[in-house]
């Protein structure tokens, strides 16, 4: 009887022992429980419980979770449906009111997250829906992380996954980028038209100058040559007028044979002249050519005569007269 006792006794103090030692993995918290009220948190490691009286209450993992959040139905501002799911990434913090502020910890998340997830895509166009992802992203972390604060969580990131329209509503969306495409197509050809047109009518205005330059320059020339030869006629007719006061009579006969020969000339390059009718008086041209060839001639000579004149003055010991 008294053996029976002893082994009671040894395999009470073994189950004793056993609910009083208690080992926490890492990554995890337990919060241990006083007659059903808690009362502390055990960290990862070797711990010592009193039997019957203390408890394990919630065991907590404490390491960051990922949570799916299923797809839904989302009505955006404009009135059209589409398809959300996403993505939660939230680690607890304190396990205390993890285990004992909420009832069912992920339930709770999913549905605040769902429920924040219409009420920002539903203030928002569905064009803006489809390019503002990260502000929806931002938005839903921002609201999410400030509710779930007191249950003892911290939202690290929540990604929404895909924005799916309907696919009546994919097809129009395309018809509308092949449209925007081929608007600004035809815009891009007719302002290359437009830009064609501009250069041509530039190319035409700057040839137009230079040729209204050119002519100006051409008259500018023509009249200057017009101006020296009037001054070599002038020139002449005063050396002629000199010699003729001076008596030299084959000064006179040059210049009624040059008027001759430029009066024959006016009428040969006549274009219908076929026969020319000479006056009497036209054989005196023949006496006024030989005044010219005497005229010629008297000035060649004379031009000699000061040649030798000239280098007589140049010869050495030669002293040049005396004017």
């Amino acid at each position: 009887m008294t053996q029976i006792i002893s082994l009671l006794l040894i395999a009470l103090a073994i189950v004793f022992l056993l609910k009083a030692l208690r080992v926490v993995p890492q990554g995890y918290e337990w919060t241990v429980e006083q007659f059903g009220r808690y009362t502390h948190t055990l960290s990862p490691g070797l711990s010592i419980l009193v039997p019957i009286m203390q408890s394990i209450g919630r065991k907590i993992n404490m390491m960051e979770q990922v949570l799916p959040v299923p797809s839904q139905d989302v009505i955006t501002r404009d009135n059209a449906v589409v398809k959300v799911d996403g993505v939660v990434f939230y680690q607890v913090l304190d396990a205390a009111k993890a285990a004992y502020e909420v009832s069912n910890l992920e339930q709770a998340i999913l549905a605040l997250v769902m429920t924040n997830i219409r009420t920002v895509l539903g203030s928002m166009d569905l064009d803006e829906s489809l390019s503002k992802r990260d502000v929806i992203n931002a938005q839903l972390l921002r609201v999410v992380d400030e509710a779930t604060h007191p249950w003892g969580l911290k939202c690290n990131r929540i990604e929404i996954k895909d924005i799916t329209p309907p696919r009546d509503l994919v097809d129009a969306m395309a018809q509308q980028m092949k449209a925007e495409r081929v608007k600004r197509a035809n815009i891009l050809e007719a302002e290359g038209f437009r830009q064609a047109a501009v250069l041509k009518a530039e190319g035409d205005k700057q040839a137009q100058i230079l040729s209204a330059e050119g002519k100006r320059e051409a008259s500018f020339r023509d009249a200057e040559a017009r101006e020296r030869l009037a001054e070599a006629e002038a020139k002449a007719t005063a050396m002629v007028s000199e010699a003729i006061r001076k008596g030299d009579i084959n000064a006179i006969n040059y210049f009624v044979a040059t008027k001759y020969i430029d009066a024959l000339k006016a009428m040969v390059g006549a274009p219908n002249q076929k026969i020319m009718l000479l006056p009497m008086e036209a054989t005196g041209i023949l006496g006024s050519l030989a005044g010219i060839a005497e005229l010629a001639k008297s000035s060649i000579e004379r031009q000699q005569e000061v040649k030798v004149e000239t280098a007589q003055v140049r010869r050495p010991g030669n002293t040049p007269p005396q004017a």
